[in-house]
């Protein structure tokens, strides 16, 4: 008994448009089919992501319809952008009935017609163990004759900049908190 392997093809002639409803019906099963496979075998998750490709074949049609009839227009307009100041944060004054301790850092090269017109101040909480104490920074301005500008001394480094906490503070806090494992206990005393 032989069997014959050759399949036996038949030429059957189809109209263009039946055709063409045949082919677009052959990939909608396509796509069907090969949603439901990953559906069933892919991976799972909580979220579907269905292909690119497929999302934009369904709306083929629309997109050559729209684009006939659509004109395009060019629309030029002006827009005042409002500018957002910033807000500077407001620090609360230190208390008042903690003990102060000035220190005094003059320029370095003070001209002798130079006049003092007034000094910037910078406190910091400081603490010595079991002392919690303002050091008063004060940096004397001095002016120079016929308006050639302003001396003041250089701030010294801080830890943080524009802050108010010193690197003690902050290395007592470091250390109460990793160290010893204690709550920082002199917020207490403002």
């Amino acid at each position: 008994m032989q069997i014959n392997t050759t399949p036996t093809q038949e030429r059957v002639t189809v109209p263009i448009a039946e055709f063409e409803k045949l082919t677009a019906e052959r990939d909608e099963l396509k796509r069907q089919l090969n949603e439901l496979k990953r559906m069933l075998f892919g991976s799972k998750s909580e979220r579907f992501i269905p292909a690119i490709e497929e999302q934009l074949s369904l709306f083929e049609d629309l997109i050559k319809k729209t684009e006939k009839e659509l004109e395009k227009h060019t629309i030029v307009y002006q827009r005042e952008k409002t500018k957002k100041q910033k807000e500077q944060p407001i620090r609360s004054a230190l208390p008042a009935h903690l003990p102060r301790v000035e220190q005094i850092i003059a320029p370095k090269k003070i001209p002798a017609n130079a006049v003092k017109i007034g000094e910037e101040i910078t406190e910091l909480l400081e603490v010595k163990p079991l002392t919690i104490f303002v050091r008063r920074i004060i940096r004397p301005k001095y002016a120079l004759p016929k308006e050639q500008g302003v001396i003041i001394a250089e701030l010294p480094s801080l830890p943080i900049p524009k802050g108010n906490a010193s690197a003690s503070l902050l290395s007592f806090i470091l250390v109460s908190k990793f160290v010893d494992h204690l709550p920082c206990s002199f917020y207490k005393l403002f």
